[in-house]
């Protein structure tokens, strides 16, 4: 038999095994139950996200619809740009003045009204248009101190608009542009496809009825048209 002493040492170790073994046993039940709570927080962030992306896809179609809205209202209209204008005011001192030197020639106030000044303006360069078809004539703020002012034109009918748009090419070369009043969304669309045009990335681009258009490089069966509704549109042909 072994002795007492090896017995009791064979004891004594077999006992801080068992002790090993408890606490891993211990500390492995506590990493299985920190793995639980961890898969049950992974799945709560995924359904988290589910949930998120379904928000984002709610408000992203809102704003779509209020964009849409807002460009509805626009639809009349045509901003002129690059247009050097006389302000109001000074049209008015301009009229007193010459009205008391000349008489009854000189021009009235109404003549120097900006709506005037736009027309004066579009008809010297052959391009006719009605005061009866003007509903409006505003200017919008500068973003700078000495820029030319920014001016929409509102037309009682889309058709007049669209005949004046027609015409826009006889102001080639005069610094003068006349186009559709886009949302802040659209203008900054209608920007990034210019900028593509120059890049040669595509053929053409243009807007129609307040939506950008852009048409395709490639053979005429490859150069389709496109209606670019987002900015994320335009990725594919960067």
């Amino acid at each position: 038999m072994p002795p007492k002493k090896a017995l009791n040492a064979m004891d004594e170790e077999l006992q801080e095994i068992q002790k090993s073994l408890n606490y891993m046993s211990g500390e492995i039940s506590k990493v299985a139950e920190q793995q639980q709570k961890l898969l049950a927080l992974v799945t709560e962030v995924a359904e988290l996200k589910e949930i998120i992306k379904a928000k984002d896809a709610v408000i992203c179609g809102l704003e779509r619809r209020i964009d849409d809205l807002e460009q509805y209202t626009r639809m009349e209209d045509i901003i002129v740009s690059g247009l050097e204008t006389m302000h109001r005011s000074y049209a008015r001192a301009i009229a007193t003045d010459t009205t008391q030197e000349h008489g009854a020639d000189a021009p009235s106030e109404e003549q120097q009204t900006l709506e005037r000044q736009v027309i004066k303006f579009l008809e010297s360069k052959h391009i006719k248009v009605a005061s009866e078809n003007i509903a409006a004539c505003h200017t919008l703020p500068k973003k700078y101190k000495d820029a030319k002012p920014t001016i929409v034109l509102r037309f009682v009918n889309r058709k007049h608009k669209v005949e004046l748009l027609r015409q826009a090419k006889m102001l080639k070369g005069t610094g003068v542009y006349l186009n559709e009043h886009l949302t802040k969304k659209n203008a900054d669309i209608a920007r990034h496809a210019r900028n593509l045009r120059k890049l040669k990335k595509i053929q053409a681009t243009w807007t129609r009825n307040g939506l950008v258009k852009i048409k395709l490089n490639g053979t005429p069966e490859e150069s389709k048209v496109i209606t670019i509704r987002e900015l994320k549109d335009l990725d594919p042909y960067k």
